[in-house]
């Protein structure tokens, strides 16, 4: 259930042998993953690293993806692609690949309207959550090398903080009503590596594209060709996108662990539950959204959901940790 002990390099390929026991949680898990990449500000990889899934999840997808590849170019292809199969943990992916289907197409509307109709107390929540979770990437560090100096790692930490704080900056635009299908695959690929990023927002991207409210309308009105076209988008972003972040992980861990750790941090000015709402311009656009602003009401409400939050989180990891010890004994 647990993410590997930390290492700097794997090595083997070999999933860890997972028990049908755990299906039902891997449910859970994929319902929480789902809801999260519904919530502009929240990565639905967040939630994978604090429910301890995170680097299988990124190996079985690689996996996956390499037996495609094996497929189509390899030398051996059948019976290559069947052994990176085989290498798949299934037991994982199929509960929280449905998990996540049943979260997309159950709540995506009802999601939609909480972020629309309530957006200070849906982003107190959501502050909470990441703010707690980004000792997710951090207690995963593995032992520093010679190689790795604290003042370099630092500065990595806080340069990441500050393209997620400058990247989240970036939305308020208007929504596009009817989008092309063209624009449509190539954002759902760019958007879909936010999935496996802990710390960068895949709706959040949408959001700052214009394409949010239409692709939760899309899902929830089950608009087959623009789910259709959107889910090719995500698979091929996927495809390029999965091999590169599990290169990184497994070969430079400390690294990437603490970048994300500072993807999260700098997230977080998505989600200040008071912010400026859009207004009309002359050019008839609207302008000036996502601005921080001083609190004003409610105020009380974002406050104790953010603690609520917070306190979520941490009941998580400390969940994860005992099963965590109960797995490597099994």
């Amino acid at each position: 259930m647990t993410s590997p002990a930390p290492h700097e390099t794997s090595t083997t390929d070999e999933p860890t042998p997972r028990s049908k026991a755990w299906i039902p949680l891997d449910l859970v898990r994929g319902f929480l993953i789902g809801s999260a990449e519904l919530v502009p500000g929240v990565s639905g990889g967040t939630v994978a690293l604090v429910t301890g899934v995170y680097d299988e999840l990124i190996d079985s997808a690689a996996h996956v993806v390499k037996a495609a590849k094996t497929l189509v170019t390899g030398p051996d292809r059948i019976a290559g692609a069947l052994t990176e199969l085989r290498r798949t943990d299934w037991f994982l992916i199929i509960p929280v690949l449905l998990g996540m289907a049943t979260a997309v197409f159950s709540i995506a509307g009802v999601m939609a309207a909480f972020v629309t109709n309530n957006p200070e107390l849906a982003r107190g929540l959501f502050f909470g959550l990441v703010a707690a979770s980004i000792m997710v990437p951090l207690r995963m560090l593995p032992a520093r090398t010679p190689r790795q100096p604290i003042l370099l790692g630092i500065l990595a930490f806080l340069a990441a903080a500050a393209l997620a704080f400058w990247m989240t900056g970036l939305a308020g635009g208007a929504d596009v009503e009817n989008p092309p299908l063209i624009a449509v695959f190539l954002v759902a690929s760019i958007a879909i590596c936010a999935l496996v990023v802990p710390g960068v927002s895949g709706s959040f991207f949408l959001l700052a594209v214009g394409m949010y409210t239409t692709t939760l309308r899309a899902v929830d009105e089950r608009d087959l060709v623009y789910i259709a076209v959107f889910g090719l988008g995500a698979v091929v972003g996927l495809a390029v996108f999965v091999n590169i972040l599990r290169y990184f992980l497994h070969n430079h861990r400390w690294w990437t662990l603490l970048i994300m750790a500072g993807l999260m941090l700098g997230s977080l000015r998505a989600l200040w539950p008071w912010q400026s709402a859009a207004e009309v311009g002359a050019d008839g656009e609207p302008h000036g959204a996502g601005g921080l602003l001083a609190p004003y009401d409610p105020v009380l409400a974002p406050i104790l959901l953010a603690l609520a939050g917070a306190v979520v989180v941490l009941i998580l990891v400390i969940i994860e940790s005992r099963f965590a010890g109960k797995r490597t004994h099994e």
